[in-house]
């Protein structure tokens, strides 16, 4: 039976939810859950939260999914003690740091690998299952097949998001609002940039960045034959309403039951943009994707409804057992059973001898099923009465409700878990010689005399430059270390052949991939070649290093979302780098934004831009040769200028990336390298290196 995962973002919308049938709810408490603009859950009241969801029989997962400072480190470590204290049933995460502190002092409470770790192939789950997690929380983006092909292979569980708002980007690999307002998604901040309007070369109010929200409330049976473990509801930021008609439809949907046009009226009416979406379940991206929402008066009967079916309401969630034995001259006595084996008794008065009207097993067993206004319903009943006996009505409902009350504290108890204390990484602060220089290109004519003649330390090439043509390997200096990128996405079908073309780049004497996703880092070792870890990794804490460490990673990108003095401060136990020049990438979607627009593939055509409102402009271009698009940032980070501070940050190298530039444009940022950088606030940026996110 598939899990029903809905959201609680509220004391009232984790009632609604448990109300109205969820198997599992998923909340957040504190700091670090990417939500912080919901209500949440104080630390103080997870524990009344957790213990009314397990009398119900319904699991919590708490979030704990966002990137994570070295300074925050010691208060998520205080949020885990107290979450397992509480009884948390699972932890939701992003962060390979936070995964590594798990791991350490909560080794009993399973990790749920959180739709922000990017993970969207049969290589990902494999890679998050080596790593201790017990669920992977599949990229919104994959079709059916892709789903099907996974569950079939997975030796882990499989959540996929079935309804709710989604994201243009990769979850996880979205720095848009970080980037140009400081509020991070990664850091459960994010602004939404995504649902402005924005024009095609000029400003027009159009949405081309604002898709629909996803329903596939009719493909229940479709997935849970598959193997899908859990089906979640998005919907932290909204309304307990919400949540109790979405929940209680998608039960009815599991349950078996027809949807009918009227149900998915209400669906739209609580919360659309200008209706839903199975573009991605279905295979089929493009324009009609795309919503956004419309202001409409509110149903008021059906949130009137929808409060009523949770407010001061109990639903009889947990079926429970009766057992009663009434025998002359004995204490009566009454047992209930729970699904789980629970087991409590109690006893009453003796029985009398009845004057007009004996007690039957019958009588005894209506008697007992009357359990409402609590959260269990009897299924059965055994009941053994000597005939020519009565008992009061009154003294077997007061058995039933202390049975029942017993049953409740039974049901809430905390289970003890191994909790241990935290305890930091070793500190490893880097090389102290100048940091060496790195480049990356994304076309072959950026790959000028002037820059091979610098003479990089490492060059880094995508492997569609290498599949395109590869006649420019030559003029490699021998003193350059050769590195091929691998796309951040490659879903399970496209495997094939990049295995093929990476066998190909080996030929030519390559050994180095650089990845930003964790199931490419296995896929690349298969053709022989050692890894280096990309900034798509969101490697944003200490623990995060020794993680990608302990991955065997040959070097790491830090996360372009750290300030210069956490970049300083981060533990390197391995060769680290940072982005100090580039149209930083602001989005990676699924949705090819160029064939969007033009209705044709036209990839080739050179960047595309989008301009919003203010005027400013994001470039965007193909992700290598597939049909997936980037958006970059209009301004370019420039740092050239910034030598002296960068070289004592223990750091082994600086990377320089080009990405639209022509070669003269090349040939200009080379010559900086070696003084007289000049910083233009007009056409650069120091994105977040001093300013930081929230």
């Amino acid at each position: 039976m598939l899990e029903l995962l809905a959201p609680a973002g509220s004391m009232d919308a984790l009632r609604a939810a448990v109300q109205s049938g969820a198997n599992a709810v998923y909340l957040g408490s504190g700091p670090f859950n990417a939500r912080q603009n919901a209500k949440n859950f104080t630390l103080d009241e997870l524990p009344d939260a957790v213990r009314y969801c397990h009398v119900r029989g319904v699991q919590v997962h708490l979030t704990l999914n966002t990137l994570v400072t070295d300074r925050e480190l010691e208060q998520a470590a205080q949020t885990i003690v107290a979450a397992v204290r509480a009884g948390v049933d699972a932890f939701i995460v992003q962060d390979l740091g936070l995964v590594s502190l798990l791991r350490q002092m909560a080794p009993d409470v399973p990790i749920h690998a959180s739709t922000q770790m990017s993970i969207h192939s049969l290589d990902g789950v494999l890679q998050a299952a080596a790593m201790g997690l017990s669920r992977v929380v599949l990229a919104r983006e994959l079709s059916r097949g892709e789903i099907a092909y996974i569950c079939r292979n997975s030796p882990i569980e499989i959540e996929v998001f079935v309804h709710g708002a989604l994201c243009m980007c990769y979850s996880g690999q979205c720095y848009f609002s970080a980037v140009v307002g400081s509020r991070s998604g990664n850091r459960g901040q994010c602004a939404q940039p995504c649902r402005l309007p924005y024009g095609y070369g000029r400003f027009e109010e159009k949405y081309p960045l604002s898709l629909k929200d996803n329903c596939l409330i009719s493909w229940m049976k479709e997935l849970s034959q598959f193997g899908v473990a859990s089906v979640k509801i998005e919907g932290r930021m909204k309304r307990p309403e919400y949540v109790a008609v979405a929940t209680r439809l998608y039960r009815a949907a599991i349950d078996g039951q027809k949807v009918s046009a009227e149900e998915m009226r209400e669906l739209r009416e609580v919360f659309s943009r200008q209706g839903f979406t199975q573009g991605y379940y279905e295979g089929r991206t493009g324009p009609e994707m795309f919503g956004t929402r419309q202001k409409e008066r509110d149903n008021q009967e059906l949130l009137q409804k929808a409060r009523l079916s949770y407010e001061n309401t109990e639903a009889a969630l947990v079926p429970v057992r009766f057992y009663a034995v009434i025998n002359a001259r004995q204490n009566a006595m009454l047992a209930v059973e729970d699904e789980l084996g629970n087991l409590c008794k109690t006893e009453g008065p003796v029985p009398e001898l009845a004057v007009s009207r004996a007690l039957t097993p019958h009588a005894l067993a209506d008697r007992l099923a009357k359990t409402g206004g609590t959260p269990y319903r009897c299924v059965q009943t055994k009941c053994v009465v000597e005939p020519g006996l009565t008992l009061s009505a009154a003294a077997i409902n007061a058995m039933r409700r202390e049975l029942l009350s017993h049953l409740t504290a039974l049901r809430g108890r905390k289970v003890e878990r191994e909790l241990n204390s935290f305890s930091a990484v070793k500190p490893f602060f880097g090389v102290t010689r100048p940091p060496r220089w790195t480049v990356g290109v994304l076309q072959a004519e950026q790959l000028t005399s002037k820059l091979l003649s610098s003479k990089p330390t490492r060059l880094y090439v995508p492997l569609s430059v290498f599949k395109k043509d590869s006649s420019w390997i030559t003029r490699i200096p021998v003193q350059t270390e050769l590195a091929v990128v691998l796309p951040r996405v490659i879903v399970d079908e496209e495997v094939d052949a990049v295995l093929k073309t990476l066998d190909a780049v080996r030929a030519l004497g390559v050994r180095l991939a650089l990845c930003g996703n964790l199931g490419h880092i296995s896929l690349a070792r298969s053709r022989g070649f050692a890894v280096c870890g990309d900034f798509g990794l969101n490697l944003f804490n200490s623990r995060a290093m020794h993680m990608a460490r302990g991955l065997g990673l040959e070097s790491a990108t830090a996360s372009f979302e750290l300030t210069i003095p956490r970049i300083r401060d981060l533990s390197k136990p391995l060769p680290t780098e940072m982005l100090v020049y580039g149209r930083l990438p602001l989005m990676l979607t699924e949705n090819c934004l160029i064939k969007n627009r033009t209705g044709r593939c036209a990839c080739e055509s050179g960047p595309m831009k989008l301009v919003d409102r203010k005027g400013e402009e994001f470039r965007v271009l193909p992700d290598q040769d597939c049909c997936r698009s980037v958006v970059y940032n209009g301004k370019k980070l420039y740092l050239l200028d910034k030598l002296p501070e960068l070289r004592k940050l223990g750091l082994w190298a600086l990377r320089v990336q080009f990405t639209t530039e022509n070669p003269m444009e090349v040939d200009t940022v080379i010559s900086a390298l070696r003084g007289g950088a000049v910083f233009d606030p007009g056409a650069c940026t120091r994105g977040l290196y001093y300013r930081g996110v929230e």
